[in-house]
């Protein structure tokens, strides 16, 4: 049971006499999470969040992470993120369960199934090299059910390529901001539209970069309003909370 539409389903049933109360309440019970030993899987988190729960697969060997996302697809969990890994693990991935592998961004989806997107989310980047960050954003957001415009390499070294689509930009309910060098991209966008800006640090760029601190403490420190920061190279992370708030300004429109 792993969406707030089962559970309302469930409690209809009791409502009308064709599950018990106790039987509900064992359903309930069984559900939170499974212990495998060497991970604990949250069935509710679909619940709670409103996404299954993605698995980091940085530092898990495969046998895990494949253990992992076998349970959950058992349970019914559907476009589980696997995120960070590499082509081997991958295949072993692949071989035991339907799963899409996008290398740029060394992300998997298990079990994917198709979405329709919703909303508008515009995930942009100051350059070529920060694609792999900027790909791990986008895929995340469409694997909880976005709808996802790319803009890349439109950073400020050529300013009239950002300025050439303004129209997305100005239609989007949030946009993802990613960057290295000195991350001005942030800024920018966030002084031309009216919603949130999501800026990601890249640690791509030269020495004094120092593997993207430089470019975390310019978004940090930007004069533009209604921009937040999240880590160095954490494209999930801005593509989660993307999502999230792609989805909530949908429901007020609604």
């Amino acid at each position: 049971m792993n969406n707030k539409q089962e559970i309302l389903e469930l409690l209809r049933s009791v409502a009308d006499g064709s599950t018990s109360p106790e039987q509900a309440l064992l359903h309930l019970k069984e559900e939170p999470f499974e212990d495998l030993d060497y991970a604990k899987i949250d069935y509710h988190r679909g619940i709670r969040q409103g996404a299954s729960e993605v698995v980091y697969g940085a530092g898990k060997t495969p046998e895990q992470i494949r253990g992992i996302v076998e349970a959950m697809g058992a349970k019914g969990c559907r476009n589980i993120l696997v995120t960070r890994i590499d082509q081997d693990t991958a295949d072993i991935l692949c071989a035991a369960v339907p799963a899409e592998y996008h290398p740029l961004p060394r992300l998997a989806v298990a079990f994917p199934e198709p979405q329709e997107g919703r909303g508008s989310i515009v995930v942009a980047t100051g350059g070529t090299s920060d694609i792999p960050v900027a790909e791990e954003a986008a895929l995340t957001a469409e694997a909880m059910g976005n709808r996802v415009t790319r803009l890349y390499d439109v950073g400020v070294a050529g300013l009239h390529r950002l300025l050439s689509n303004l129209d997305p930009l100005m239609s989007a309910r949030c946009v993802v901001a990613v960057a290295g060098m000195e991350g001005a991209l942030a800024s920018v966008i966030g002084g031309l539209v009216d919603c949130p800006v999501i800026a990601v640090p890249t640690s791509v760029g030269y020495g004094a970069n120092f593997g993207g601190l430089s470019a975390l403490l310019s978004m940090l420190n930007s004069c533009a309003s209604g921009c937040s920061v999240v880590n160095i190279d954490n494209g999930f992370g801005a593509g989660y909370l993307a999502g999230m708030i792609n989805q909530m300004e949908g429901i007020k429109e609604n």
